[in-house]
């Protein structure tokens, strides 16, 4: 079944369920997106990280990464409750941008795009 989800900001998401799927039967995922190294960057959570991020390199979903071209899956952590992983996003949407930055280059100093590695 396919819902529109109002998310944070401009974005929707746009999520398939199913019926005996809860919140808390699934990893929750928190993702930084960009559109190049030290560029616009975008904080977001999900329980469907693949389809999430292929609505984004689609341009779906959210016209703030639609509108800068961010495609670019630079940092991913996955969390067992969904609600340690909306409050982990809440965080570090709160950050300074240098400490996201510092994070991100801690985990992945090339600012490779990690979706292939999440397909697998």
């Amino acid at each position: 079944m396919l819902h529109r989800v109002r998310g944070t900001g401009n974005c929707s998401i746009l999520r398939f369920t199913i019926m005996s799927e809860s919140a808390n039967d699934r990893t929750a995922w928190v993702y930084i997106l960009t559109n190049r190294p030290r560029g616009v960057l975008y904080v977001g959570a999900t329980s469907h990280l693949q389809q999430r991020i292929w609505q984004h390199k689609l341009g779906v979903g959210c016209r703030f990464t639609a509108r800068h071209g961010l495609k670019s899956l630079v940092h991913v952590e996955a969390h067992e409750d969904v609600r340690i992983a909306l409050a982990r996003e809440s965080t570090l949407k709160n950050w300074r941008r240098a400490w996201k930055v510092q994070l991100i280059e801690e985990g992945n100093p090339g600012w490779a795009d990690l979706y292939r590695e999440v397909l697998e």
